[in-house]
């Protein structure tokens, strides 16, 4: 089966066909860093990133490209209130972003571009735009002629006459149209700006990713990707001005993440339920956020609360605890039984279930299911009164592959519990050999606590979770 993913320009889902065999271009809109990230930030991050995983999993080579806007009015305001340089406040987001989300077990791109490292491309792109004559200046800004562009609206499936009918001309600005939007920004007194042919000022939002995408990846990619907020009109407008300059397709597949919703209300600092994701990550194992994103399909939309995400805690310690009973009895199990073959086939056929799934529009919430089945079988075949470490050795490889794809890392994060649990055993043995039974019998308790559940036998004391 081949990958079929949904496409937004399209509205139907369509087998994926990259440009070059074995290679994949792909690009994200990133972050504006002015503040910290919130969850909804967070959402696309893992969602692109698993995207590219499974890309990678599949064989694609993957040319990832994020970028980080470092200019914008948000940035400017929010130096202005902190009394700092924008480049300084950019910069303090920009690495806080990257701690997040490396944390939250998102790869790195294979490149960062950021506008204020683009400025070059961006008005070269600009004044090639004004040439063609889809774009003009206004008294120091530029715009973008819309109705220049046949097709515009194609993404978002709006007629541009419908789309003319809300649109009004803000106080301050110069355009012939409602509909046209801004390429270059006349720099206002005391603001950071750049030298173009046009006067002093700084990129509009849309042209930079444009920029970027080109400089990086070329006229036409493979995959642009972003949250549902931006079809409209940020990635709209990136069409225009892209294919307008190169007369190709900008991109060939446009992905995007649903919304989060926090206790089914939109997440808004008036409601109060403003959440960052640092302050989560503070709180939670990344892990688990990671695995809640991954728990619904990507373009559906989620809703986020606290006890949502304590069942899907308990949800993740199933599947830990199916990997460290394996492992557990691994020890104790044979090298060959009678019935070997028959489920390493069984084993064999679940990831291909889980790859199926994957292929379908990267369905992650089906593919977890496809793990839930693999553990639930897991568990019914360590109840044999025979096992194989052979079998138990495809059972823990293929958890830990499929989850290291999804960017869960089952596999380490127990063999850091192992080795701390087998510190506190050798304590409490040594205390039990001191006849300190009070130390031995609160050392179990502690484990217990950590549902961490202790077997004294006569060939030693042994570990398994509750």
């Amino acid at each position: 089966m081949t990958i079929q993913m949904y496409n937004t320009l399209t509205r139907q889902k369509e087998e994926f066909k990259p440009i070059e065999p074995n290679r994949v271009s792909m690009y994200v809109c990133g972050p504006t860093v002015y503040n910290y990230i919130h969850i909804g930030n967070a959402r696309p991050a893992i969602v692109f990133d698993t995207i590219r995983r499974y890309l990678e999993y599949s064989g694609y080579k993957v040319d990832y490209v994020l970028n980080f806007t470092d200019v914008d009015d948000k940035i400017i305001k929010a130096a202005k209130e902190l009394g700092e340089e924008v480049p300084v406040v950019a910069e303090r987001f920009i690495n806080a972003y990257q701690d997040d989300v490396e944390a939250l077990g998102v790869k790195k791109a294979t490149k960062h571009p950021r506008v204020t490292e683009s400025m070059e491309d961006i008005i070269t792109f600009i004044a090639a735009l004004i040439e063609k004559g889809f774009a003009y200046v206004a008294e120091g800004d530029v715009y973008f002629k819309t109705r220049a562009f046949d097709g515009y609206g194609k993404l978002s499936h709006q007629s541009i006459d419908d789309l003319r009918s809300g649109a009004r001309i803000q106080v301050g600005e110069k355009k012939e149209d409602p509909l046209d939007f801004t390429l270059w920004k006349q720099a206002k007194p005391g603001e950071i700006s750049w030298e173009a042919p046009w006067g002093e000022g700084r990129p509009g939002w849309h042209i930079e990713c444009s920029a970027m995408a080109k400089k990086y990846l070329g006229e036409t990619i493979d995959i642009h990707a972003g949250g549902q907020d931006l079809t409209f009109p940020h990635h709209e407008n990136e069409i225009a001005q892209s294919e307008a300059l190169t007369g190709k397709s900008f991109a060939n597949y446009w992905i995007h993440n649903g919304y989060i919703t926090i206790d089914h209300e939109k997440m808004s600092k008036s409601l109060g339920n403003f959440v960052l994701a640092n302050d989560l990550i503070g709180k939670y194992d990344p892990q688990l956020l990671r695995f809640f994103m991954l728990s619904v399909h990507y373009r559906n939309p989620i809703n986020f609360s606290e006890s949502l995400l304590e069942s899907t805690q308990n949800s993740l310690d199933r599947i830990k605890n199916a990997y460290q009973n394996l492992a557990y009895r691994k020890e104790l199990s044979l090298n060959l039984t009678e019935n070997d073959q028959q489920w390493l086939d069984k084993i064999a056929s679940y990831k291909s279930k889980f790859i199926a799934e994957m292929d379908d529009d990267f369905n992650t919430a089906n593919a977890i299911a496809v793990i839930f089945d693999i553990t639930k079988e897991a568990n019914m075949y360590l109840q044999s009164a025979q096992t194989s470490s052979q079998v138990i050795d495809a059972f823990q490889t293929l958890l830990a592959s499929l989850l290291e794809m999804l960017g869960i890392y089952v596999a380490q994060a127990e063999e850091l519990v192992d080795a701390e649990v087998e510190k506190m055993m050798e304590q409490r043995e040594q205390a039990r050999k001191n006849r300190d039974f009070a130390l031995a019998d609160q050392i179990r308790d502690e484990l217990k606590a950590q549902n961490i559940i202790l077997e004294d036998t006569p060939q030693g004391t042994r570990w398994k979770r509750g």
